[in-house]
């Protein structure tokens, strides 16, 4: 199976697979950071796997290359910054949380940094129509 696009007519709907794989995978890292709220302090079951640092590290960078492929082909397509800046602001985001003690402050920011990367996909996909 081929991911590369082939022709200049499969462009456009890769990039916008690739905005909506962005904003999908926002959605999860919500509901992660939610869910480990709920089930460790309500039942102070999974702390051990859910607060496992490695899930953000790893979140962060699939979001970085979803964002880094989406958006900076967007731009270079229909040349609007916004979308960019949009996204770079939530990716920041989603990095300081990881510098950050587990707790409030971590969770306010990742939920704000995936947010923020989630609209700047959507203004991506706005952008290009």
């Amino acid at each position: 199976m081929d991911f590369l696009p082939t022709s200049s007519a499969s462009r456009p709907s890769l990039r916008r697979r690739l905005d909506q794989l962005g904003i999908g995978l926002a959605g999860l890292c919500a509901l992660h950071c939610l869910a480990t709220l709920v089930v460790v302090s309500a039942l102070g079951l999974g702390g051990h796997f859910l607060l496992e640092e490695n899930i953000h590290r790893i979140g962060l960078a699939l979001a970085v290359g979803v964002a880094a492929v989406a958006i900076g082909w967007g731009v270079l397509r229909h040349r609007r910054m916004l979308p960019f800046v949009v996204a770079m602001t939530g990716l920041v985001l989603m990095a300081a949380a990881l510098v950050v003690q587990h707790g409030a402050d971590e969770l306010l920011l990742t939920l704000a940094g995936v947010a923020i990367v989630s609209l700047g996909h959507v203004l991506n996909l706005r952008a290009a129509r």
